[in-house]
């Protein structure tokens, strides 16, 4: 039966499949991580930061919850936070691809021996369960037994009350395909295939409908791991897998070039998106790249802030209105980088548009590189562009996020871009000091660059014999038009290429030749995407911020506990943010660079009120353990006053209610429900951003922290139904009202508060529980707080 499905498959998505031979000689490719060494400066550092990082996590910790699932004995205890509250496992397949990305960039011998030993236990887990399968998901046997009978509950994040579980076991099926490609693990590719197969077994009898209903829930790029299965194994099989398992309802409006991604959880369709954008590549479906194409366009144009960064509360947010990003103290998340420069990458060497790289290079320098401490390590989960606040950082023995799971990746992998190859030429895409070594060429090319506080590069090749090929250097987007100067063996070559695009040097290359660039930066003000008056400054492509102070910085280094990841520190009203005031773009001349201070820059009396007049602007790489200005509102003279008060007033409600708030959940959003432990029977989520809901013909439950016990009133908020409604709401089991909602015809939503006895007001922890009646949906539930 798979036999007929998979033939059935390929001949539904016309898959006409090159064979990878074909187009490997001619296809552009990125070098192995191997061939390219990091010479001195910033990434070096964040590379020796995150070795450092990656060889403090136990191996055996990490492993624990493939032990449990297989019912071996554990070597130690599982770790906390997210490795024991439903995502258990997850990190242990980032670690994987952690130690293989590390070890081809250092030679690392102890990373290695730790990456050999994952696989080896990984391997004796799959031949206890006997049947190919191998995952750390909490009671994942009895999971996956549902799965393939068909019994399918849940949306969003939560499938059959378990937590995103096709996303944690990519993080396995990913981790495994690294550990064999990038270092060579033999082994990983044979648990690789077993597990393949497994999960092929287990879907098999799920037709179209019941799959697509699957994919609803965030489950990673797991139509991308079997596209590059197939791709290792040539095996038919595993590429109509890739194609079935492809999300429709994300992939058919991108194939009408159609914008439909408001309101969605960011990073669930990104890696969607890398798998449609592979599978592309090996069939040739124009269809699929340019749908890849278009997501990336508008993500990349209208969604992303300066440092390269998109999503508010995980979520995109409206591309007409940034308001929401500006004021939540949970900003672009780092996973959603991590995953836009795979996205940018895979495009690049499929078109080798320069465009792509100055994506590239702005996210790489301004996201992925300040969302590591450049001293402590740790990673940064969501990157604020609200005024005056912060990040927090996680650390080693506390925090399993998972952008601590794509941090450990990150800061491995910075030589995989900077040069990339033809069968004979050669393009140097990034300006970052390092030692590329071609050898099946007999070529070795060292690029000596302070860069980003120098604005020039010299590169230097050695050749066991003289070669004839073209030398593509990119002329990035934020150089002037006629201002890039290239010299070879100190000749001027003549420069007819425009921003953003290659410039092609041919000639007979001999060893020894040294071509020079130089490439002028300049300090530019962009405003945010939607055109709001908030403007960031940029010098070349290095986002700049200021320090305001180091003042409230509640968890800077985030403790175990299950919201560490979040900046929950005091949010300083917005009003009192400094203010660039200006009637046009004048202030940019008021940003002045400070004298032996390279990439500061002064701001003198372009802010109001004057007392941040001393402010600095620095590279916001270099900017931690501090609050800081990343956007700047722009005001003009005459409304000054008027504009100050109106933001004044409408920060009083906001942080007024924020104070007397003791927890909070916004329903049928990921996070706020993973966070207060969501369970629940036949429920289903909807609305738009802002306004999530979930509903539910039987039950849905939450726990609430009331840790200081300050807890008096529970807030719930209602859709609106044109309906009445009869539901019981418990609280610790104990029935705190049986609501009768009326029918309404206003669309507002109905707040009810219900006070807190004094039993209750003495707990903790406040389970609530909300079952409907006879079988009767309760309508869309938006919000709950508890409140002092």
């Amino acid at each position: 039966m798979f036999l007929r499905t998979t033939l059935s498959l390929i001949l539904l998505f016309g898959t006409f499949v090159k064979s990878f031979t074909q187009v490997a000689s001619t296809k552009l490719q990125s070098f192995p991580l191997q061939a390219v060494r990091l010479k001195a400066g910033p990434f070096l550092n964040a590379q020796q930061v995150d070795l450092k990082y990656i060889l403090a996590l136990n191996p055996d910790r990490l492993l624990a919850p493939y032990l449990i699932d297989a019912g071996l004995p554990l070597k130690a205890e599982r770790y906390g936070n997210w490795e024991n509250s439903g995502l258990d496992g997850h990190i242990g397949g980032h670690y994987l691809s952690a130690l293989a990305l590390m070890y081809a960039s250092t030679d690392n011998v102890e990373v290695k021996k730790r990456l050999d030993y994952m696989v080896s236990e990984l391997a004796k887990c799959q031949q206890k369960n006997g049947d190919g399968y191998v995952g750390g998901i909490p009671q994942g046997k009895v999971f996956w037994s549902r799965i393939a009978k068909g019994d399918l509950d849940g949306s969003g994040f939560g499938l059959n009350n378990t937590w995103v579980p096709l996303y944690n076991i990519h993080k396995l099926f990913a981790g495994l395909e690294d550990a064999y490609l990038v270092a060579g693990n033999k082994q990983a590719l044979s648990v690789l295939v077993k597990l393949a197969d497994w999960f092929a077994v287990t879907i098999q009898n799920l037709n179209d409908e019941q799959i697509q209903k699957m994919l609803r829930t965030e489950h990673g790029g797991m139509n991308e791991a079997f596209a590059n299965l197939y791709e290792i194994t040539h095996e038919k099989k595993y590429l109509a897998i890739a194609q079935k398992i492809s999300h429709r309802a994300i992939l058919d409006p991108l194939l009408a070039q159609k914008d439909a991604l408001t309101g969605l959880h960011a990073n669930t369709q990104i890696p969607k998106v890398i798998g449609f954008q592979k599978i592309a590549d090996l069939t040739q479906n124009y269809d699929w790249a340019n749908a890849a194409n278009f997501f990336w366009e508008n993500v990349s144009t209208k969604r992303s802030v300066s440092f390269g960064g998109n999503s508010f509360r995980e979520h995109f947010n409206p591309i007409n209105d940034f308001t929401p990003m500006l004021e939540s103290n949970q900003g672009p998340e780092t996973c959603n980088s991590y995953n836009m420069l795979k996205l940018t990458k895979s495009l690049f060497l499929s078109e080798p548009k320069a465009n792509y790289i100055d994506f590239f290079e702005r996210t790489l320098f301004n996201h992925i590189l300040s969302s590591q401490h450049p001293t402590k390590g740790g990673f940064v989960y969501f990157t604020p562009i609200r005024p005056r606040h912060y990040r927090v950082y996680s650390q080693p023995q506390e925090g399993f996020w998972c952008c601590v799971g794509s941090g450990i990746e990150n800061h491995g992998k910075y030589g995989e871009m900077i040069y990339a190859h033809t069968d004979k030429d050669l393009y140097v895409n990034l300006f970052m000091a390092s030692t590329l070594n071609w050898k099946e060429k007999g070529l070795t090319l060292t690029q000596n660059t302070q860069f980003p506080n120098a604005s020039n590069s010299e590169i230097t090749l050695k050749l066991t014999q003289p070669q004839t090929f073209t030398l593509y250097v990119r002329y990035p987007k934020w150089v002037k038009e006629k201002v890039f100067q290239v010299k070879v063996n100190g000749k001027t070559f003549t420069v007819n290429e425009k921003p953003s695009s290659f410039i092609a040097i041919n000639r007979t290359w001999k060893s020894g030749d040294k071509v020079s660039l130089n490439f002028p930066m300049e300090t530019t003000a962009e405003t945010l995407p939607d055109g709001s008056p908030w403007v960031s400054f940029v010098h070349g492509p290095i986002v700049l911020a200021a320090k305001t102070d180091t003042t409230d910085l509640k968890g800077l280094f985030a403790d175990n506990s299950r919201m560490g990841h979040e900046a929950s520190g005091k949010l300083y009203p917005l009003d009192e943010a400094p203010i660039l005031v200006s009637n046009s773009n004048e202030f940019l001349s008021k940003i002045q660079p400070i004298k032996n201070q390279p990439l500061a820059f002064s701001m003198g009396d372009a802010l109001y009120p004057a007392k941040y007049q001393s402010l600095t602007l620095i590279p916001f790489y270099q900017l931690h353990d501090a609050r800081y200005m990343l956007y700047f509102p722009v005001m003009n003279q005459e409304k000054l006053a008027s504009k100050i008060q109106e933001m004044k007033e409408k920060e009083q409600v906001k942080l007024a209610l924020e104070q007397q708030t003791v927890d909070q959940i916004a329903l049928g959003e990921q996070q706020p429900e993973a966070d207060h432990h969501f369970q629940g029977n036949q429920s289903n989520v909807g609305g738009e951003l802002g306004a999530f809901w979930r509903s539910t013909t039987d039950w849905i439950s939450y726990d609430l922290r009331n840790n200081e016990l300050k807890a008096n009133t529970l807030r719930i908020s209602f859709g609106a139904e044109k309906r009445t409604r009869s539901f019981d709401i418990l609280i610790n089991n104990q029935l705190v009202k049986t609501e009768k909602l009326a029918e309404s015809r206003d669309k507002k939503a109905i707040e009810i508060d219900y006070p807190l006895d004094a039993t209750l007001k003495n707990q903790k922890t406040l389970s609530l529980k909300i079952v409907a009646k006879n079988g009767e949906s309760t309508g869309a539930i938006y919000f709950v707080r508890l409140l002092k």
